[in-house]
């Protein structure tokens, strides 16, 4: 039977991934959306290619020079996410949802209704909006499975176990592009070192995060919410190979180490053909490197992002988009020489610690426009730079 699927942010990494696992499976899939931004000359040749009749180009300059090229009736282009009832007449059986930042919150909630089962990509929508994803997934009772390499290994360790049953969960960080640079240089740090990370090939925003170690913070309120466990059972250790990326420790004393290579197509082509019995070419097990694994704790020194633990509310609340979008715009900020990598922590902390944010732990997320406006708020503070406090020292 042909699986109907759609593919949100369908000219990303994760998207252009999951469209090279099906190319050697065609006939089993039929792409019913495929979803881009700006790149819309890139999501118009994937719709050719794989027979797609719709598509969703969501930047307005974009969306008028696709309609522009006069496609004809093979393929229907629409500039919203509001038109999935125009698109999906059944439900679909598969959907990838791998929008980056909190621009994909809204679509994801909006297709959960039209899925039996959705793989989420997207980390901001699971820490700022969980609560109001779930709540989508149980009232349509639709299957999710999370797709970063650190959820997806726990979710895949935990079948047949309930929470009760787990003692601690280890999620893994490579250390990052700057794991070996001596810290007293870490004031000089340009962008060309954070995008040369030892083992992944990635975008300059989620290299810089995986240099803060602020990347490994937000899988931990990820993996909180998803598996619904205390932080107290949840630790980061390094591990510079990145072979191994979740340790489960359960309470009859068993361990599960879960690995794979460094290619996200694992867990992608997994989230896809769970259960089944299909094969993906996969690198002969390295004994080298299972001989030679390393894990350490990490140094707070070199990464003090890892304090946000502490300043972590038990229950998800707004306080979480307050450090993801102040992250976003530092970042940002230091992608375009406006400020120093050591500035990205230190301000960060400033931030989060003003009053009028600190009472946003108490505050769940009701509506994702509480979220969005909030986000907003602490982009507009920030580049206002009216957020200036005069000591931060016993924050960070």
């Amino acid at each position: 039977m042909i699986k109907k699927i759609a593919i949100l942010g369908s000219t990303g990494s994760i998207g252009k991934s999951l469209l090279e696992i099906i190319e050697n499976d065609k006939k089993n899939y039929k792409i019913i959306l495929l979803s881009a931004n700006k790149n819309y000359k890139k999501l118009i040749n994937q719709a050719k290619k794989y027979n797609v009749k719709n598509i969703i180009i969501t930047n307005e300059v974009s969306f008028k020079k696709a309609c522009s090229l006069k496609l004809g009736k093979n393929i229907k282009i629409f500039n919203s996410f509001k038109k999935f009832n125009l698109i999906f007449k059944k439900k679909l059986d598969y959907v990838m949802s791998s929008i980056v930042g909190l621009d994909g919150l809204l679509p994801t909630i909006n297709i959960i209704k039209y899925t039996k089962k959705i793989a989420i990509a997207n980390k901001e929508s699971i820490i700022c909006g969980w609560n109001l994803i779930n709540k989508e997934l149980k009232k349509n009772k639709t299957e999710f499975i999370p797709v970063d390499s650190e959820h997806f290994s726990i979710w895949y360790g935990l079948k047949n176990y309930s929470k009760k049953n787990i003692e601690k969960i280890y999620i893994t960080a490579s250390g990052g592009p700057l794991y070996k640079i001596p810290l007293n240089k870490f004031n000089k740090v340009e962008t060309n070192q954070i995008l040369n990370h030892p083992n992944w090939s990635m975008g300059k925003k989620i290299s810089t995060d995986s240099a803060t170690m602020i990347n490994k913070v937000y899988e931990v309120i990820e993996a909180k919410n998803i598996f619904n466990i205390p932080y107290n059972k949840i630790e980061i250790l390094i591990h510079p190979k990145s072979y191994i990326h979740s340790i489960i420790k359960f309470n009859n004393g068993l361990v599960k180490i879960i690995a794979h290579d460094t290619t996200m197509k694992i867990p992608i082509f997994n989230t896809i053909y769970n259960n089944s019995d299909k094969k993906i070419n996969s690198k002969v097990l390295n004994l080298e490197i299972l001989n030679n694994l390393n894990f350490n704790k990490v140094d707070l020194n070199r990464y003090p992002m890892v304090k946000l633990m502490k300043h972590l509310s038990i229950k998800s609340s707004l306080f979480e988009t307050v450090i993801v979008s102040a992250n976003d715009k530092l970042v940002d900020l230091f992608l375009n020489n406006k400020i120093k990598f050591t500035d990205i922590q230190k301000e960060l902390f400033r931030i989060i610690n003003l009053k009028e944010f600190q009472k946003f732990k108490k505050k769940s997320p009701n509506k994702i426009n509480e979220i969005k406006k909030l986000n907003d708020y602490v982009h507009l503070k920030i580049s206002k730079n009216v957020y200036k406090t005069k000591d931060v020292s016993k924050y960070y």
